[in-house]
């Protein structure tokens, strides 16, 4: 049984060359479905500032260029901000994970690396602890009452069922999952309720609800419904829909646990 703890809110920046841009479904830089939103620095000290529990930097740059810029955002966030940071995106080894804790993030989040060697989180776990190891899922609906493990950005179907994968993750060391939804990222329609919920039941580890969120009704679904132990989001919070302490009063309103 997971402990009764406060729920966290926590702001997602996607990092592409040195700026934050948002997509929907997955968008690719490429192909100019990105929005630019800004600097990476300055929101992650608006959401310090905003009394979010935690901020995720995903890195979608995959280039060694791109890889250096990441570790000059994190420095500098880390200066600057109070909250754990979490980083991901193209981190393929204990080396990288190594090279994001030093330049001051608290958790890796890995995704596609996981995938293609399970025994990274393993590694990771053995060298740096459970808690600093997240693993990052996503999963897209492909038939009823049936969700399947994407890698590459949510192009590649790699045949696992989301449940199992989240189950083998965990029993490798993974001391969290973020479970994103594909069908929903960047929708603004709610987060899937009912992979949620599997997940989540079927872990005994913290799982992060990602993919959906558009009104404060779908943070409170997702983490009472869904028994996420926190929520992650994007869009809503970089371009002022709501800020974290609007969103953190309606969860105190309905009675869930969280840091005011």
């Amino acid at each position: 049984m997971k402990a009764m703890i406060a729920k966290r809110v926590i702001p997602c920046l996607d990092v592409h060359a040195g700026q934050v841009t948002r997509g929907v479904r997955f968008g690719k830089a490429e192909a100019g479905e990105l929005r630019n939103v800004g600097d990476p620095v300055e929101l992650a000290i608006r959401y310090n500032e905003q009394g979010a529990d935690e901020m995720v930097f995903f890195d979608i740059t995959a280039s060694a260029h791109g890889r250096a810029t990441m570790v000059d955002v994190i420095e500098r966030a880390a200066d600057q901000c109070f909250m754990p940071l979490t980083v991901g995106g193209g981190i393929k080894s204990v080396d990288d994970m190594f090279t994001m804790l030093r330049a001051g993030a608290d958790k890796i989040s890995i995704n596609s690396s996981a995938l293609a060697r399970p025994e990274l989180i393993r590694e990771g776990a053995e060298k740096f602890g459970s808690q600093c190891v997240v693993v990052s899922i996503d999963a897209k609906k492909i038939a009823p009452d049936q969700w399947r493990v994407f890698s590459h950005g949510g192009r590649k179907d790699t045949g696992l069922d989301a449940v199992e994968w989240a189950r083998r993750a965990v029993s490798l060391g993974a001391g969290e999952i973020v479970l994103n939804s594909i069908d929903a990222d960047g929708t603004k329609a709610g987060f899937d309720l009912v992979i949620t919920r599997r997940v989540s039941e079927s872990v005994g580890v913290p799982v992060v609800a990602s993919g959906g969120a558009g009104k404060l009704e779908h943070m409170a679904e997702v983490l009472l419904e869904g028994k996420a132990d926190a929520v992650l989001a994007a869009s809503i919070f970089h371009f002022g829909t709501y800020t974290v302490g609007d969103v953190k009063k309606f969860l105190a309103g309905k009675k869930i646990p969280v840091r005011l």
